[in-house]
């Protein structure tokens, strides 16, 4: 009898532990919410199709917004309580959302997480003072494209990656008759160049001072580009409007500033060769801005522990090299930058020179909680400057004014 006992009580022991096994093991599945469409899910899905295969228990599962509902509706649905437990997050934006994320830290440190295999600016980019809210999948300067066609049919030298201002003024005026012109401006121009130029728009405290002399004259550049030399068409907000990549895209502008995220895009939409120069710098040295995006943990997630695991497979190197080789992204991760070399880049002359130079002299992107307000103000009230309705120091004051 006391044998039989003992082995019932065996039987007892094992079955708690395979309950607590299967417990261990219980299926999770985890929501993951970004901008995107239809087209993009097969993509996405096998990237979330490598979580499941690295942790069986964990089901990713993607969700699509529309690039503009997607920053609409993400505040929505923190505080509703229905957000993703991972959140796609731009650097640009981090400032105005780091409050919907997980701080990552205690994660990174708990697992020894090497953060130095991603380039270093977007690892800042997607930190808010000092703290780690999102791990990147991108990353990127802002680069000057130009037609190579219409280059070598003026007789210009392409861009050289120190190539200055005055260089860029004078083949965006000589590529420039009648209807075609040799620069598309656009509204972001006004915060990407100015910084190449060595200008700064924020004051020591971190608030906007638009209205600063190396600011103000570095916007002036720009502005007399199209309301003096006509170099430029004027760019336009409302809907429908052509874009200066469209101009660029049409053969209509020799010259548009873009990222490597449209490269790809870029290159299947034009019928000529496509080249891509660093933005011309002043008389000092050259420096340049970055922005990319990455993904992080929804704060009011209920399975923390596991995002975390799914997010190192989504930010990790097979990932990378899955987005890299379909042309999607030039990958925050520095190893795996080759494969988006050898497709989005591959018919491109000196790209990897040129956005290794500008990686090698990067400036920290300086952004506070008003940023996206600053861009709209830029968007509403430049085009005054550029029709000559107004003058350059009076339009910056104004936007000045309606910034805290």
């Amino acid at each position: 009898m006391k044998f039989t006992h003992q082995l019932a009580a065996l039987a007892l022991a094992g079955t708690a532990i395979l309950s607590t096994a299967s417990f261990a093991q219980e299926q999770v599945n985890l929501t993951w919410q970004m901008w995107g469409d239809e087209k993009d899910t097969p993509l996405f899905q096998s990237l979330a199709d490598l979580v499941t295969a690295e942790y069986p228990n964990i089901k990713v599962t993607p969700q699509f917004s529309g690039w503009t509902d997607y920053w609409t509706r993400l505040p929505v649905l923190a505080s509703s309580g229905q957000i993703a437990d991972l959140v796609a997050m731009q650097s640009m934006r981090m400032p105005s959302f780091y409050g919907v994320l997980e701080p990552l830290d205690p994660f990174i440190a708990a697992d020894n997480f090497d953060k130095s295999a991603f380039e270093s600016s977007i690892i800042s980019g997607l930190s808010q003072d000092g703290v780690q809210y999102a791990l990147p999948y991108d990353v990127g300067p802002w680069l000057m494209f130009y037609n190579r066609d219409k280059f070598a049919e003026a007789g210009i030298a392409e861009p050289k990656p120190d190539w200055t201002f005055d260089d860029f003024k004078a083949a965006a005026e000589k590529l420039t008759s009648g209807d075609n012109y040799g620069y598309a401006v656009q509204a972001f121009d006004f915060v990407a160049q100015p910084i190449a130029l060595g200008a700064e728009y924020f004051n020591d405290g971190n608030q906007f001072d638009l209205t600063n002399p190396g600011y103000a004259a570095a916007v002036g550049k720009l502005v007399d580009l199209v309301a003096v030399a006509k170099a430029s068409p004027v760019f336009a907000s409302g809907a429908g409007a052509q874009t200066g990549s469209g101009r660029f895209a049409a053969g209509n502008a020799a010259m548009v500033i873009d990222g490597p995220w449209s490269l790809l895009t870029t290159q299947a939409s034009v019928g000529f060769k496509v080249g891509v120069a660093p933005l011309p710098r002043d008389e000092g040295p050259s420096r340049y801005i970055t922005a990319g995006s990455g993904w992080g943990i929804s704060a009011a997630s209920q399975h923390k522990d596991e995002a975390f695991k799914a997010l190192k497979v989504l930010t990790g190197p097979k990932a990378a090299e899955i987005l890299a080789s379909a042309g999607r992204a030039l990958p925050g991760r520095l190893a795996e930058q080759k494969f988006w070399y050898d497709v989005a880049a591959k018919d491109i002359a000196g790209a990897r020179e040129t956005l290794q130079y500008s990686f090698d002299h990067s400036t920290p992107f300086r952004l506070n909680e008003s940023w996206n307000e600053f861009e709209n103000l830029l968007t509403q009230y430049l085009p005054l400057a550029l029709n000559g309705d107004n003058t350059t120091d009076a339009v910056l004051a104004d936007i000045q004014s309606q910034l805290p």
